[in-house]
């Protein structure tokens, strides 16, 4: 598999949380909420290399799901509030926290993935 190495200095990190190309750093990695664009409109590199795989909904569900229910947890401990208030107060966290990190989680593990070149594992036929 051909990552197309292209050393510009572009940080993975920068890269994915802007959601740009991992290689020019200008390109827009997605065409839609979580559709990856074909290529890089301003480098032309092909992402056809991305399987970022349920790795980014993976930490998303531990990360928001630590935050929201220590959060609910401490409220209801504190305030015993109706079980109306909780799901007036954690339906907003729940859905801002997982949606709002989703994409630029996912465009970082994709330009990890370049900068690494990642690919799947396999087994040589001699190893076993």
């Amino acid at each position: 598999m051909d990552l197309q190495p292209f050393h510009s200095g572009v940080s993975p990190y920068q890269a994915g949380l802007t959601c740009r190309c991992p290689r020019c750093g200008r390109g827009r990695l997605f065409n839609g909420f979580l559709t990856v664009a074909p290529s890089c409109e301003s480098c032309g590199l092909d992402y056809s290399f991305d399987d970022s795989g349920d790795g980014p909904v993976v930490f998303i569900i531990l990360l928001a799901g630590s935050l929201v229910v220590g959060l609910a947890l401490w409220v209801e401990i504190v305030f015993t509030p109706p079980f109306w208030v909780h799901a007036l107060l954690w339906t907003p966290l729940v859905l801002i926290s997982t949606l709002g990190l989703l994409r630029p989680l996912k465009a970082t593990m994709i330009a990890l993935q370049y900068t690494k070149k990642a690919e799947q594992g396999r087994l040589d036929k001699g190893d076993a």
